[in-house]
């Protein structure tokens, strides 16, 4: 089974692949030869999902899924939210983001926040959606060397650590895109009639 996802950022990619595995053959927009840049312009994850599902449908004519992510922060109510991959301006940097997070947040007590994803695909021409989220805190610095954007200074509820000092699977047990992926994964077993090893259940 292969799927188009409407993105090029290798994290999200190594992430998605992380948890689909062999299952499903994951293609980039690149390894998919499609280089036009897609316009996130709302302000839902929702909206911008499905904007990008969209138009690579139109281009591709194939199943593809794509999906946008935000973390909430309480104490900036919801910010920044949907703006959170340039919420330090152009050019996007996963550094001045956090930068700028951290600032806001100085003498701040309350460092509750979570991540969101949405997930929009488009199956034999129908869209589905599937949410996947992960309640934490917001430390006081960052902490690790691995993952990207704010996992440096995201640890989820449950864990004594950052995103950014987990591996891959330790991520995965928490991860709100993993949720939402799962969710993914349970719609296509269920359309396909494949197991998670991508073999017939009949």
């Amino acid at each position: 089974m292969k799927l188009i996802f409407a993105t090029n950022n290798r994290h999200k990619l190594d992430e998605i692949r992380s948890v689909l595995g062999s299952r499903i053959n994951i293609i980039s927009l690149s390894e998919a030869g499609i280089t036009r840049e897609i316009p996130e312009p709302f302000e839902t994850l929702r909206e911008n999902a499905a904007e990008k599902a969209r138009t690579i449908h139109l281009i591709s004519g194939g199943n593809c899924f794509s999906e946008d992510t935000g973390l909430e922060v309480d104490a900036l109510h919801g910010r920044p939210g949907v703006h959170s991959a340039r919420f330090a301006g152009e050019p996007p940097s996963y550094t001045r983001n956090t930068e700028k997070l951290l600032k806001e947040l100085a003498g701040i007590n309350n460092r509750h926040a979570r991540f969101v994803t949405v997930i929009c695909l488009i199956w034999e021409g129908v869209e589905y959606y599937f949410e996947g989220r992960c309640e934490g805190q917001i430390l006081h610095q960052a902490r690790g060397n691995d993952g990207f954007g704010y996992d440096p200074v995201f640890m989820p509820e449950g864990a004594d650590r950052s995103f950014a000092e987990m591996t891959m699977e330790e991520k995965n047990r928490f991860s709100h895109r993993r949720k939402a992926a799962d969710q993914l994964i349970a719609f296509l077993y269920k359309e396909t009639g494949a197991d998670y090893h991508g073999q017939s259940k009949n």
